[in-house]
């Protein structure tokens, strides 16, 4: 009996979800081609790539390039990059393959990628990821939606994904996952302003009662100690989600100056403050 073909993939994007993805979907079989836009960094490049074949995947010289051959390419960029590696992959993408868009951005934003990449005739399925990616690893919950995202679900569960599918029509994946970042990202830029204040006023214990009495069912210490690191490391590409969550308010007449604002918080905590703590610390 000849041995199953192994599932070719491809990544556009090439940072810590797909290294996360790759390593376990190598090891249970996959073949893997991906490009990232640093590898064409004079100064950057040649590590970002010795680092792909590090991995185990195989670099390529262009988007194009990696995806030849390709039966699902995944698209994992950031959040403000993510309609135009779509629109740029239309150009070279063939009848039959899948792009598999799991970036962070808003229905509309989705749709819009979606209607460049069916104009190749390969067939889009977005993809929501439902929470950090580091820990669960390959098995993080993602919704999937499009034509093919059933057909897509199966086979990349097999695998060792944990997609599950929910639409026919792109939008409600990516809705689901935005409307709940409007309270995870929120209640992130909030504990970074009350623990700081708190902290600076003394008052922290007291503050802290007062939590579990409100919402006893949750772990405030544990949510203050994680929650900030988080954002230290991810805060600018989180900031780049909550402006897709603040269009997408704005599509449905809403006001989104809110998640502007939690956007703004994320992306100064990572940028500056969280920097300039850490040198703080370093220096004492």
């Amino acid at each position: 009996m000849s041995a199953k073909p192994r599932l070719r993939l491809a990544m556009i994007g090439f940072g810590e979800v797909g290294h996360v993805f790759a390593k376990d979907l190598l090891e249970n079989g996959a073949e893997i081609a991906v490009y990232d836009i640093l590898f064409d960094d004079p100064k950057a490049g040649p590590d970002r790539i010795a680092d792909a074949r590090r991995a185990g995947v195989t670099p390529a010289p262009s988007a194009a390039e990696a995806c030849g051959g390709a039966e699902i390419v995944f698209s994992c960029v950031t959040a403000s990059q993510a309609l135009r590696v779509a629109e740029g992959a239309a150009g070279f993408l063939q009848p039959g393959q899948v792009f598999l868009d799991v970036n962070s951005v808003s229905p509309a934003t989705k749709q819009a990628a979606a209607a460049a990449v069916e104009k190749s005739a390969a067939a889009y399925v977005e993809g929501a990821v439902m929470a950090p990616v580091i820990g669960p690893n390959l098995k993080v919950p993602i919704l999937s939606a499009g034509r093919r995202a059933a057909e897509i679900t199966e086979r990349l569960n097999a695998v060792g994904m944990n997609i599950r599918p929910v639409a026919a029509e792109i939008g409600r994946a990516s809705a689901t996952k935005l409307c709940r970042s409007i309270m995870i990202k929120g209640l992130e830029a909030l504990i970074i302003d009350c623990t700081r204040a708190a902290a600076a006023f003394g008052v922290t214990d007291d503050v802290f009662k007062s939590f579990y009495d409100s919402y006893p069912g949750m772990d405030w210490n544990e949510i203050a100690a994680t929650m900030p690191g988080r954002v230290a490391r991810h805060g600018v590409r989180r900031s780049a989600e909550m402006r897709e969550v603040a269009g997408m308010l704005r599509d449905l007449g809403m006001d989104g100056s809110l998640a502007d604002a939690v956007a703004d918080r994320h992306e100064r905590y990572a940028t500056t403050e969280a920097p300039r703590e850490a040198r703080s610390e370093a220096a004492e």
